[in-house]
């Protein structure tokens, strides 16, 4: 007899469907684990051996072999435990043979036979329900799962007793209800910030069109603490997008207890990181740094101390919003729509062009720092700031600073005007102007006599490519949207230009 227990192998964020097979046979004792397992998946055999004994069940003396097809699908991931042990409880009599097949199954298991939570839950949830199945999971994992449809089949128990108990009627386990985090409520504030209103001016257009952003500063001049503030600004993450991003963190095992969040990711790698951990990959192709940011903030600090080639990684991301593995037996793609922040020193010593500040090389030495940046990943900020240093009258002066809610407010009905304009466009995944077509942009964006006049004036003179033109044209349209207008004027152009010209010291560093 083969006992058949269905459970799902993850490329990406997708669980492909995996059948477990188990037989009991004559032979010699032994049990073994076939289908491309991994060591982890190999060495679940000492695992379910132990959690059966610890459960009151002994294994039989006759050789067990497990099978989990497609043979030639690698298999990877502590949750092919559960559903190998209830594979041979089902083989051995111990829970009834039907009672698996309208469920997927997946959970650890502890030496004592009870169940461990696992990465994927919520991917494995949305999988089992589009399939019109169930799913079996751990206790801690059962919120998370809960996301997947009010109406799927859930089974969360804590231990093997306790599900083995239930398929017999001897005990209830309630189904899990979806948990969410609390937000936080101690957030900083751009209240803190005293002087730099050009900069917070800045950061109010990033977040209301979701535009890249560069800061160039001397050091202490607050361009970390303004990158910290931009999530107070955000808006919260819509119901779609809150699932994009959850399936992603559920993947990376980074829900804690199952329980998701609506704030929008903030993630801020060192200056260190590689190219396989900011953009994905390693040996199980995890998704990255910038996957982990979908929909959110990615925070290069200390951007030209990042490795050349881990930054241009990031270009194709940018355009496409996706950052796509290729390996030579498999390819996995992770959504990464984010918004780029980034913050940088002029030059290695940190001071040039401030006053009373020269620094020891020269021009060369802002030059050969400031070219380790490449000219296509620059042309892909939208914004870029220069963020002096405070002076003592601003840090003395108690003059108060406009608090993070009144500018989330200003934010959220940009925002709200962009999806009201995108949706009758019949481009509802579009929500940002950075987003939008190049096609669409030169539509809701057709500037007044004036503002193109301006426009062609300095797209002549400043050299514009076609990338530059469409990105002042988006920063443009958002400018118009935080002042509530339909059209495009002059004053708008005139703005969306000036931040495009505060990089233009770096042009030729890095052409």
């Amino acid at each position: 007899m083969v006992a058949r227990v269905s459970t799902v192998a993850f490329q990406g964020i997708e669980g492909v469907p995996v059948d477990v097979q188990v037989m009991i046979g004559p032979g010699k004792i032994n049990m073994h684990i076939v289908g491309l397992p991994d060591k982890a998946v190999a060495e679940s055999r000492e695992r379910v051996q132990a959690a059966l004994h610890a459960s009151g069940l002994a294994m039989p003396p006759k050789k067990v072999t497990i099978n989990l097809a497609p043979a030639d699908l690698p298999k990877e991931g502590s949750h092919f435990d559960l559903p190998i042990a209830l594979g041979l409880m089902a083989a051995l009599g111990a829970i009834p043979a039907d009672a698996l097949t309208d469920y997927v199954v997946l959970g650890e298991l502890n030496l004592d036979g009870t169940l461990a939570p696992v990465a994927g839950a919520l991917p494995a949830a949305i999988g089992a329900n589009a399939l019109g199945k169930g799913i079996i999971c751990p206790a801690d994992s059962g919120p998370e799962a809960a996301w997947a449809g009010s109406g799927l089949d859930i089974i969360a128990p804590r231990s093997l007793i306790a599900l083995a108990n239930h398929f017999r009627g001897t005990q209830v386990i309630s189904r899990p209800q979806p948990a969410i985090r609390a937000a936080p409520g101690d957030l900083p504030d751009l209240a803190d910030i005293k002087g730099q209103e050009s900069a917070k001016r800045a950061l109010e257009v990033a977040a209301a069109g979701g535009h890249n952003l560069l800061m160039v500063g001397p050091p202490g001049s607050g361009k970390s603490m303004l990158a910290a503030r931009l999530p107070s600004i955000l808006p919260p993450l819509g119901p779609a997008e809150l699932l994009e991003v959850s399936m992603i963190h559920s993947i990376a095992g980074q829900l804690s207890g199952g329980k998701l969040s609506d704030r929008r990711p903030y993630r801020a790698p060192h200056h260190s990181a590689t190219m396989a951990a900011l953009v994905g990959g390693g040996l199980r192709a995890k998704p990255g740094e910038a996957s982990l940011a979908h929909h959110g903030v990615l925070f290069l600090d200390e951007f030209p101390e990042f490795s050349p080639q881990v930054l241009d990684a990031l270009r194709q991301p940018l355009e496409s919003g996706e950052c796509v593995i290729a390996r030579a037996n498999h390819r996995v793609s992770y959504p990464a729509v984010i918004q780029l922040v980034a913050a940088m020193n002029p030059c290695r010593c940190g001071m040039a062009g401030e006053p009373g500040h020269t620094c020891a090389r020269g021009p060369r030495c802002a030059a050969d720092y400031q070219a380790r940046i490449s000219g296509p990943l620059m042309d892909r900020i939208d914004i870029r700031i220069d963020v002096p240093a405070v002076s003592a009258m601003d840090l003395i002066r108690p003059a108060p600073a406009e608090r993070s809610a009144d500018i989330a407010k200003r934010v959220a009905a940009a925002r709200e005007r962009q999806r009201e304009r995108f949706e009758g466009a019949g481009m509802g995944t579009t929500v940002t102007n950075a987003r939008c077509s190049t096609a669409l942009i030169e539509k809701i964006a057709d500037p007044d006599p004036g503002g193109l006049q301006l426009l062609r004036d300095a797209a002549e003179k400043l050299k514009f490519s076609a990338r530059g033109y469409h990105r002042v044209l988006k920063v443009a349209r958002t400018l118009a949207d935080l002042d509530g207008k339909d059209r495009v004027s002059r004053i708008h152009l005139a703005e969306a230009i000036s931040y495009r010209m505060a990089g233009e010291r770096l042009a030729p560093a890095t052409a």
